[in-house]
């Protein structure tokens, strides 16, 4: 399995009461992928992982593998902060039928670079689902470095990186070990058409949430070496961008899910998008309006 453009970081719709929501959750997979979305991430940071219980990732990821499953790849969020844990959990994902295993970096405990190494090839040795490398230090408190993903890349069940880091210098490093069985993936969406202009495979969004056409669009634009082109759809997407960086991801895609009826609000300690923002929320979604019938304007 080669994962490549448009991937979407799915977030987890709760009702009312805050349960879950099952009915906006198949609503958002099958629009996903109606859109054209090329893979999904469920319980990922932004599918809200840290507040939900076992059962409740079984549901998810369940439901998620009978609406798209087959069709596009569907990776679990199963990254913890120990080892052990994230082996079981990574099992657990397989035996639901998960695709692949996208495994951030040990939060909050801020391994060694040699103690990255240890985890990941053991979570790959351990060989419950191919493993997707995830860095984003800004979340997790630690960085995985450009030469410790070099000693990881090589491994056979180890298939690429979602890099969240939106620095140049890092997306060329780590293009420099991409190959034919290692994607270089962006987590950035601010920064994801330069990155794939520059060579990376494709995008893990947050934004193809909402704006699952578009993004197609700037893949295939920027994938393809079209410049100008991808340059230009990018820049009528950065009112979004900038809106979802408002508030923690992910309050403002939250509000802004909810505008299109998906899903009414988030679990503690998130609250929902603060009333200062709610003006900038319905002109982003106004914005998102206009882009997604573009797509299909364009598509047509």
């Amino acid at each position: 399995m080669r994962l490549s453009g448009s991937i979407t970081a799915l977030a987890t719709p709760f009702d009312a009461d805050g349960e879950l929501d099952l009915d906006a959750w198949r609503r958002l997979l099958e629009g996903q992928l109606e859109a054209g979305t090329q893979a999904v991430v469920v319980a990922g940071s932004t599918g809200e992982a840290a507040a939900l219980f076992d059962a409740e990732f079984d549901t998810l990821l369940r439901s998620a593998i009978e609406v798209v499953g087959g069709r596009i790849p569907v990776l679990a969020g199963t990254g913890l902060s120990n080892t052990a844990k994230t082996i079981e959990h990574t099992r657990r994902a397989a035996a639901l039928g998960a695709d692949a295993a996208l495994v951030v970096t040990p939060p909050y405990v801020r391994p060694t670079q040699p103690g990255l190494v240890a985890h990941y090839r053991a979570i790959a040795d351990d060989g419950a689902l191919p493993v997707v490398l995830y860095n984003v230090p800004g979340r997790t408190g630690g960085d995985l470095l450009p030469e410790t993903v070099a000693q990881l890349a090589g491994h056979s069940r180890i298939i690429g990186i979602k890099e969240a880091r939106n620095d140049v210098e890092r997306m060329d490093a780590l293009l420099r070990l991409r190959d034919r069985d290692f994607a270089v993936l962006t987590g950035d969406d601010p920064t994801a058409c330069r990155a794939m202009l520059a060579g990376a495979d494709g995008v893990v969004s947050v934004a193809s949430n909402v704006l699952p056409r578009s993004f197609r669009r700037l893949c295939e634009l920027a994938r393809s070496g079209k410049r100008d082109a991808a340059e230009g759809w990018d820049a009528r997407m950065s009112g979004v961008y900038e809106f979802l960086g408002v508030e923690s991801n992910p309050i403002p895609l939250k509000a802004l899910l909810m505008r299109q009826g998906v899903g009414h609000g988030l679990r503690l300690p998130l609250l929902p998008l603060s009333p200062s923002h709610h003006d900038a929320a319905a002109r982003v979604a106004a914005t998102i309006r206009e882009l997604e019938i573009a797509c299909d304007a364009l598509a047509a």
